[in-house]
């Protein structure tokens, strides 16, 4: 009967604290692995998705442009007037939301500082609330990204001297995503 007794204490003893450590520093290393490079593939996702829905707003600037003669004026986060007639439903109802949360879509139609009776039209993508503060912005943890400002933007230039904002110079940290 001791016999007995012996095994079914052998068999139900579970694991030892060494190897529940054991155990849990695998997971950790593993985790460790693994989630830099799934936060790194949700970036990279949002990029692409921003990538396309750039080139539709374009394609519908284009469309408005051969139909009114001339590209909507600025909307400050907002879509231009006249532009929902050109876009798909889905776009019209997410805008101005962007891929990243907290950040919207914005149309540029801005004179050229530099060059005067130029102008310049742009779709950006903003980060940041309106005048900031930079705690408030929400970029992507992406390497263009880096050095970003309460004034910077990932943009697509449709015409002019394209730049992450007005109100700041050239050379002022932005994305543009075909320039």
């Amino acid at each position: 009967m001791q016999q007995v007794t012996r095994t079914r204490q052998t068999t139900e003893r579970g694991l030892t604290l060494i190897e529940l450590l054991l155990i849990i520093t695998i997971i950790g290393i593993l985790a460790n692995v693994m989630l830099p490079s799934y936060f790194l593939a949700k970036e990279r996702a949002r990029y692409s998705r921003a990538l396309l829905e750039l080139r539709q707003i374009e394609d519908a600037l284009h469309l408005y442009t051969e139909e009114y003669g001339v590209y909507p004026d600025d909307a400050s986060r907002n879509i231009p007037p006249g532009l929902e007639d050109f876009l798909a439903e889905s776009d019209v109802d997410n805008w101005p939301d962007a891929p990243w949360a907290g950040s919207v879509y914005d149309w540029d139609a801005w004179d050229d500082p530099d060059i005067p009776g130029e102008r310049i039209y742009q779709i950006s993508i903003r980060f940041c609330p309106i005048g900031g503060p930079l705690e408030d912005c929400n970029f992507p943890r992406l390497a263009w990204a880096s050095g970003f400002g309460v004034n910077s933007a990932m943009y697509y230039c449709v015409s002019g001297a394209c730049r992450p904002h007005i109100a700041e110079p050239v050379g002022y940290p932005g994305h543009c995503v075909n320039c």
